[in-house]
């Protein structure tokens, strides 16, 4: 599995600096965050550094009225779901999103997707005309449809099984899912919505697509047990889960609030950084030191012996950390077999609780950040993929781990 760059507010000099870093790596870039020029110069200057772009047509809602996503070309000016559906427009939106995706020399076409509160006929037939029509205009090129599912779709199985059933005949390689969050939540508390989002990229890679659930956190590090091939992520928490009210022109989000968060890995929380200094009180914060494998040049002054609120960390070292940490950790999160997988997941997952009651006594707590009350929500998810896609994700796992994803 690896990590794809999700973007977002004020990610332009992030993209840059991290895909360098790298050496290479995926941004989906974010027409609602980016002008029509600066989605070519930023893909430009992401292509410079040696990565590669696919582009997230956004299309979720088509009433969406956010001033920036309304400026690019290819969004219809006037939508009527009784006309759009049976006429011309469908075409007209994909030739404009073919034509962006050639201008930005993306690796792969993102096609647009609308956002399934229910997966009923009419979603389902949009979805199959939106892949057809546009496999038929550009047979060529590489697509991956765009599936993006309300919290409710998500905790109900039956549509979750007309999903995968419906698959069977998307003529496309690869699906691009996204997911809101149950209550509007960070850090979901939601069992079912958990082990469903598992079952739903489980049968999809099983039918031989490739996924990339987009607008994720690093609680969807499960995801490589279920054979994901990649994760999304970013720096707000609107980039790392998916609400769809940001499509909106009044929609405000987090980003008026900067407060500044530590993610430390073996934990699987994010602290802010008075709590960091509780932790040096009590002689807590080498515990919450990123392990070797995760040291990066981001974080590194937390630790050298100052107290953590005195070194003046920065938004930008706290964001770069996040996505250096979660990069790590996706590269790892799979292994040989199957059920090696899912054991190191849950012994991490183990490992985290273990360390968070520590911290916890201490007085050192990630409040809404804290992973402690997802911990049995990823734990269940696991167990119930393990019984009932494990004799297939067995066999074919060899399979899933050799394919190659059908953007690069």
């Amino acid at each position: 599995m690896e990590l794809v760059l999700q973007f977002g507010y004020g990610m332009i000099d992030h993209c840059r600096s991290l895909i360098k870093g790298w050496g290479g790596g995926t941004v989906v870039l974010s027409p609602r965050d980016l002008s029509p020029h600066q989605l070519l110069r930023v893909a430009t200057d992401i292509t410079a550094a040696g990565g590669t772009t696919l582009v997230d047509p956004q299309f979720y809602l088509p009433t969406a009225d956010h001033e920036r996503l309304l400026s690019h070309d290819y969004w219809p000016r006037d939508y009527d779901s009784g006309t759009f559906w049976s006429g011309t427009e469908l075409r007209a939106l994909l030739t404009g999103l073919l034509a962006l995706n050639r201008s930005l020399g993306t690796s792969a076409v993102l096609l647009p997707g609308l956002f399934a509160e229910k997966v009923d006929d009419d979603w389902l037939a949009r979805t199959k005309l939106t892949i057809d029509e546009a496999t038929a205009a550009a047979p060529s090129e590489v697509m991956l449809a765009s599936i993006a599912l309300g919290a409710d779709t998500l905790r109900s199985d039956d549509d979750v099984d007309r999903i995968l059933a419906a698959a069977e005949d998307w003529n496309v390689p690869g699906v691009y899912l996204v997911c809101e969050h149950p209550g509007g939540d960070y850090l979901v508390r939601d069992a079912s919505w958990m082990a469903n989002i598992l079952d739903l990229v489980a049968g999809l890679r099983v039918k031989g697509k490739t996924v990339m659930l987009g607008y994720s956190s690093h609680q969807l590090l499960a995801a490589a047990a279920a054979g994901a091939d990649a994760i999304a992520s970013g720096t707000w928490m609107n980039v790392r889960s998916f609400p769809p009210d940001k499509f909106r022109a009044q929609y405000e989000d987090e980003i008026k609030q900067r407060t500044v968060w530590y993610y430390c890995p073996a934990a699987l929380s994010e602290f802010k950084i008075p709590f960091l200094d509780i932790a040096k009180k009590q002689g807590a914060l080498e515990a919450m030191e990123p392990p070797p494998l995760f040291t990066n040049q981001y974080s590194q002054v937390l630790f050298a012996g100052a107290q953590p609120s005195s070194v003046g960390w920065t938004e930008q070292a706290a964001f770069r950390h996040y996505l250096s940490c979660l990069r790590t950790q996706v590269g790892n999160a799979a292994y040989d077999g199957f059920d090696e997988t899912v054991d190191r997941q849950v012994s991490t997952l183990d490992a985290a609780e273990s360390l968070l009651e520590e911290l916890h006594l201490l007085g050192v707590r990630g409040q809404f950040r804290d992973f402690s009350d997802s911990i049995d929500v990823n734990r269940a998810a696991l167990a119930v993929l393990r019984k009932t896609r494990g004799p297939v994700l067995r066999r074919r796992w060899s399979g899933l781990r050799a394919s190659r994803p059908c953007w690069r």
